[in-house]
């Protein structure tokens, strides 16, 4: 890898405003139209036709069909006897923390009292049924089984379907079957990629049975992305998610090995990643370009790895100062935010767009993937200026009871004719005019 692999951004001197720096930031390019139009058809096919379809889907792009999507008991069980103990120390660790985290935001009723008997109760309520995408691709994902999941029975949700891509035996990988089987989770199916997502949409009964599910949450490529933002009409999804990305913001201080090693952890995810530094300090640019080039060669997935950052996608920002550094990231509001800054601390609580914010050098992105109890299901493309992190609240809804007495509802009589007159719906002041008359 040359030095001059990734490119550079000059924003010194630039204006740093909301939409001029929208405008020169880098990001991965959208193929979502593209996509869409080429899985339409198949999910209309698999509302039409079900299993049917599903499994002519998966032959043509897996390359595999099933005697049977839905993965046996046996199978499970087995690939959780099979697993390396360190593997599987690491998930119940993993998996502890991850639930300890989530736990800790589990939601109350809370109930709102006024005079003379009148009260509102905010109650909230798991989703019913819920499926989880795994992908397969470039990489096995049991930690996104983890994330997805336990959130999910953290929530109270009574019904959790996973679904994951075939291998040439007709199943998913054996650690995304062992890691359900450590979770509990006995409904897995053998499915990928986006007719996964049109299953759980639109469910199926030809053969086997799926129940189409309310809520549909896991990462996956374009098409899968695709899938989801068109079946969201009818079902619940947790995102449209783009590639993945980091963006570090770095001083003197930093130390230039750490940050090339996490540009790098993120790159390796996918060609399309981005991997972003931020640093007003033209010798650490210089230096971490240095470490890229030493450490790039060294890793398995080089090829993919090289073409993320050389992508786009990917830069070394350069700013005048801290504040205009703040205000990049900001504005880019990525998924992951490392901060490698002589006090980070003091820098956190002025970092208000980012999905996951990582605090000092020994807080790097590749713990919050595994083992910090964090969710490593994010907010992407700039989206975290308005989406949280997959988390418990993802899987509950809101709602809301309202009890009034005769007298409280009294009380307020007045006050709602005057506004139902006011927006020309006079049947509404009317319905509570009359509750108030002697009958």
């Amino acid at each position: 890898m040359s030095n001059s692999m990734i490119r550079e951004i000059d924003l010194r001197g630039a204006e740093l405003g909301r939409r001029a720096l929208r405008a020169r930031l880098p990001r991965a390019a959208s193929v979502r139209t593209d996509a869409e139009a080429a899985v339409a058809p198949l999910l209309d096919d698999i509302a039409a036709r079900g299993r049917r379809a599903v499994l002519d889907a998966g032959e043509r792009f897996d390359g595999v069909r099933p005697d049977a999507l839905r993965v046996p008991a046996e199978a499970a069980r087995a690939a959780l006897t099979a697993l390396d103990p360190a593997v599987r120390a690491a998930l119940e660790e993993t998996i502890a923390r991850a639930r300890a985290v989530a736990a800790a935001d589990r939601r109350e009723s809370v109930v709102t009292e006024f005079a003379q008997g009148g009260s509102v109760t905010t109650r909230w309520l798991p989703v019913e049924r819920v499926g989880l995408y795994v992908p397969g691709g470039l990489a096995v994902y049991p930690s996104t089984v983890v994330m997805n999941a336990v959130p999910a029975q953290e929530a109270g949700v009574g019904s959790i379907a996973l679904a994951s891509p075939p291998r040439a035996d007709g199943l998913p990988h054996p650690t995304v079957l062992a890691t359900a089987e450590l979770l509990g989770i006995d409904e897995v199916w053998a499915i990928g990629g986006a007719q996964a997502i049109g299953a759980f949409a639109y469910g199926f009964s030809d053969g086997e049975e799926l129940d189409p599910v309310d809520l549909i949450t896991g990462p996956g490529n374009a098409f899968v992305a695709a899938a989801k933002s068109i079946v969201r009409t009818q079902v619940g999804i947790d995102a449209v998610a783009g590639p993945t990305e980091i963006i570090v913001l770095a001083d003197d201080t930093a130390d230039p090995e750490y940050v090339a090693a996490d540009l790098i952890s993120q790159a390796e995810h996918d060609p399309n990643a981005a991997a972003v530094l931020v640093t007003a300090s033209a010798d650490l640019a210089e230096r971490v370009r240095e470490a890229l080039a030493r450490q790039v060669p060294q890793q398995r997935h080089v090829e993919r790895i090289a073409a993320a950052l050389s992508g786009a996608q990917s830069a070394l920002i350069l700013v005048d100062d801290l504040d205009a550094g703040i205000a990049v990231l900001n504005a880019y509001a990525g998924e992951h935010v490392e901060l490698q800054v002589e006090r980070p601390e003091a820098v956190v609580d002025r970092i208000v767009n980012g999905g996951s914010v990582f605090v000092g050098p020994h807080s790097p992105v590749a713990l919050g993937d595994y083992c910090s109890g964090s969710n490593h299901v994010l907010p992407t493309m700039g989206t975290a200026a308005f989406a949280s992190a997959l988390g418990v609240q993802s899987f509950l809804r809101g709602s809301q009871v309202i009890a009034y007495s005769q007298e409280a509802l009294a009380a307020v009589a007045d006050h709602i004719v005057a506004l139902a007159e006011a927006e020309d719906l006079p049947a509404h002041g009317g319905a509570v005019a009359l509750r108030g008359e002697e009958r």
